[in-house]
This record gives C-alpha cells, sequence and structure tokens, in this order.
C-alpha cells in the first residue's frame, strides 16, 4: 500500500507531493518508500479573454507551423514573415528550432551542468524518435498558450513525422493551425548545408538524420506549399501575408 504525500499549497496549484518533492520542500525526513504522485492540476479562466486581446491586437492568433527539411529556408522564411507583420504593427513571434534548443528543450549535455544528471537524463531531449515526438509537443503547447494571447506564433521545426504535426494541429482550432510546407529539393537543401550538418551526415558522422537515413514526411494538406528555391524571401514572405489576408487572420492591407 502507498503513503499519500501531504498537501501543500505551491506556487502554481495546490496539488500532493511525492515523498522527494516533500523533502524538497522541508515537508519531512528523508524516506525511501516508492510513492505515487497525486496531481490535481485545474484550468484557471483569465480575466483578459482571447477575444478581448485579438481586439486590442486587430488581428486573430493563429499558429503558423514551417516545416521542411534542415536547409530549405524555414528560419529565413519565418524571420522574413515576423519582420513584415512587425512592420505592419501586428504582435508576432517566432519560435525556432535551434533557439528552444537552448532552453525548454535543452539537451541532456546542456543540462546537467547546471541540474544534475539524473534531472539531464530526465528531462533533457535529443535527436531520437521520441524524442523528437515530445520536441514538437512542447512547441506544440506553448504555441497554443501565444495563440490564446492573440499572438501570430511563427514556428520553424523540421518536424520529420506527419504523426507529430497533426498532434499539434489537433492541440488548436480548426482555424488556427496554418501548416506551411517550405518545400526545397534535397540536393538544393544539401548546397546550402549551412552548419555541414548533411556532409557528417553522408560520411555517416552523424545517425537518424533527417533526408539522409531517417525520412522527411510530407504534408498532405498543408494549407500554403512554398518553394523556397524559386523566390527570395520577400517574395515568399508577401505570399504567406496574402494568405493570411484571405483567411481573416490579418485585416486586407489597402493598395
Amino acid at each position: 500500500m502507498c503513503n499519500q504525500g501531504i498537501q501543500i499549497e505551491t506556487a502554481d496549484e495546490g496539488r500532493l507531493l511525492s515523498k522527494s518533492e516533500e523533502n524538497s520542500y522541508g515537508a519531512q525526513d528523508q524516506v525511501t518508500e516508492q510513492v505515487t504522485e497525486l496531481v490535481d492540476v485545474r484550468w484557471h479562466a483569465a480575466a483578459v479573454d482571447r477575444d478581448q486581446r485579438e481586439t486590442s491586437a486587430g488581428h486573430r492568433g493563429c499558429v503558423i507551423w514551417f516545416t521542411g527539411l534542415s536547409g530549405s529556408g524555414k528560419s529565413t522564411l519565418a524571420n522574413e514573415v515576423d519582420k513584415q507583420l512587425h512592420a505592419r504593427g501586428y504582435r508576432s513571434f517566432v519560435l525556432d528550432g535551434d533557439n528552444v534548443r537552448h532552453g525548454l528543450n535543452a539537451s541532456p549535455d546542456l543540462l546537467e551542468s547546471t541540474h544534475g544528471k539524473p534531472f539531464a537524463n530526465r528531462f533533457g531531449l535529443g535527436f531520437g524518435s521520441e524524442d523528437r515526438k515530445e520536441n514538437i509537443r512542447r512547441i506544440g503547447a506553448v504555441a497554443e498558450l501565444f495563440t490564446q494571447a492573440g499572438i501570430i506564433t511563427l514556428t520553424a521545426f523540421i518536424s520529420p513525422y506527419r504523426r507529430d504535426r497533426e498532434a499539434v494541429r489537433k492541440m488548436l482550432s480548426e482555424k488556427d493551425f496554418v501548416e506551411v510546407y517550405v518545400k526545397a529539393p534535397l540536393a538544393v537543401c544539401e548546397s546550402r548545408d549551412p552548419k555541414g550538418l548533411y556532409k557528417k551526415a553522408r560520411a555517416g558522422e552523424i545517425k537518424g538524420f533527417t533526408g539522409i537515413d531517417d525520412p522527411y514526411e510530407e504534408p498532405e494538406k498543408a494549407e500554403i506549399t512554398i518553394e523556397s528555391e524559386k523566390n527570395s524571401p520577400p517574395v515568399l514572405a508577401t505570399q504567406v501575408l496574402v494568405w493570411l489576408e484571405r483567411a481573416g487572420v490579418i485585416p486586407i492591407r489597402e493598395s
């Protein structure tokens, strides 16, 4: 029979703490028994709702999910769209695949020096299939919160697996998820290779690299498909903004 934890009100929620957490709060002496954690988490309604935030912003919140091979131009395009939205006075933000790997989705190696090995192994993310799944889940959850805040959230992730992208789509309302397939031939992506990763993958120095020895599953129903090698980033970004205007995400710009 498992012993229950002590009811302690934490900063963010009231819940039953496991024995290990009780120790961290100084609730009782060290114990060796494994205890099942019981969590009572409830959604708190905001005093300022989404409609009010969107009215203030002058546009709808949504997630624009840029997906494609490494080197296809996802981050470049997402940042150009962000630049053009900002120039119009709209509220937008880029969640970039590399940037979030420095903090929220850091690797075990990055976390270990600060938090120790057990913590790093439990919460750090590598690039295996399951870690990639969790990487996308975390970003989807953050992007959904941004959407509720009336922000146009631009995410730039390889996100190679259809099931993971669809899982994020299901987190959001039907009109809140805009999948943008940044399409470029593998040869073009390899020729760009800004980090030299394709070269390392071809040499066998990197295993499980998308497009080489791990698949990229093309979107089957992307709202927008951009062929990135055919135009400059500003031109391509304008195509995305025109789609957003037609979809009613942002106001149509007067000529």
